[in-house]
């Protein structure tokens, strides 16, 4: 197991990224599991820390099968190649994808309450989730980040499914993934401890980010 649990995956995250020439960067990160682990990097590199929204859209009958992904600030759909291969259309997965925009759009509201993501515009983003099975997730987030104006987009994350990383480096202009194993199988597989993270510890965690505590000790 390459990383004790999600914290652990950030430090030795940072110690990568404080190696960029980073301009003025802000750190986004997929919640939930991608907050903790975004922390520690925040902390390190100095950089506001919050959480940038972005839902799975699952295949009909099997939610938990990951077919799509649709992120806040963006309008588009993106699919992956299982779409195709389970028969779903575009015209079904728009319908698909509309009903769990309800669903982000909650928990935009219940991360960030009324607060607007911070400014983008000539700024490097760090876009960080605790690992990459499909990437059809983090490659809807990275779409619309673009969208927003960053400047620079770098996925960072501590392990990858090699072909998902390969792929998002046409989509991000820096993917940095510490672990990229062959045999992959899921991403939980890659750490000792891999509790779901609950939305208080997300909350808590924004709130030291904000105030300039950064992750806890």
């Amino acid at each position: 197991m390459p990383f004790r649990d999600r914290e652990d995956a950030g430090h030795r995250l940072a110690e990568r990224l404080t190696g960029l020439e980073l301009h003025r960067p802000v750190v986004l990160a997929l919640p939930r599991g991608g907050v903790p682990v975004a922390a520690p990097v925040a902390a390190a590199l100095g950089a506001p820390l919050d959480v940038f929204v972005a839902r799975k859209v699952g295949a009909p009958g099997h939610p938990e099968f990951g077919i799509g992904a649709i992120a806040e600030g963006s309008d588009e759909v993106v699919s992956s190649a299982d779409a195709a291969r389970v028969g779903v259309s575009p015209k079904q997965m728009d319908s698909l994808a509309a009903a769990q925009r309800e669903e982000l759009e909650r928990r935009v509201r219940r991360y960030r309450g009324d607060r607007e993501l911070p400014e983008l515009d000539d700024r490097d983003v760090v876009l960080v989730d605790d690992g990459l099975a499909t990437g059809v997730t983090a490659e809807a987030a990275l779409r619309s980040l673009r969208r927003l104006g960053a400047r620079r987009l770098v996925l960072a994350i501590p392990v990858c499914a090699p072909d998902s990383a390969e792929r998002l480096m046409s989509v991000a202009d820096t993917v940095l993934c510490l672990e990229c194993p062959p045999n992959f199988a899921a991403v939980g597989y890659w750490y000792e401890n891999f509790d779901q993270t609950t939305d208080d510890e997300v909350l808590a965690l924004l709130d030291r980010g904000r105030s300039g505590r950064g992750s806890a000790p």
